[in-house]
């Protein structure tokens, strides 16, 4: 039995393939940048504190920190991977999501460590 092909046979180029990566590019990078550049310079929150709260602190931050960099290279490796699949019609809905999820995972990284690190009181 033979199927009727659709418009597009699914190994057929796609131009404009580059576009869902670049837009996803555009945003993921900054956005990483800017997570770990603030989640780099928060270690700074406790330096006044007591000892107690300053050792809870430090072990809540590593934890959120290396939780962070894991999610943040991940983000990268789907950002990558985005780019790298073959630019067919086959693998264009695989490439959207790829394209979406990776500054998804930024932001799923950063409230990760948000609510990983056991914070100071202020005031």
């Amino acid at each position: 039995m033979t199927y009727p092909l659709s418009e597009r046979a699914p190994q057929a180029p796609v131009s404009r393939a580059w576009v869902s990566p670049f837009a996803s590019s555009l945003v993921t990078l900054p956005l990483a940048l800017c997570a770990f550049v603030y989640c780099s310079f928060s270690s700074m929150a406790c330096d006044s504190c007591e000892s107690a709260a300053s050792d809870r602190f430090e072990a809540s931050f590593a934890v959120g920190y290396d939780v962070l960099r894991i999610v943040l290279g991940l983000s990268l490796a789907v950002l990558l991977a985005s780019w790298t699949l073959p630019w067919r019609e086959r693998y264009a809905g695989t490439r959207w999501v790829l394209a979406v999820l990776a500054p998804c995972l930024v932001v799923i990284g950063f409230v990760l460590f948000e609510r990983l690190v056991d914070w100071p009181p202020s005031g």
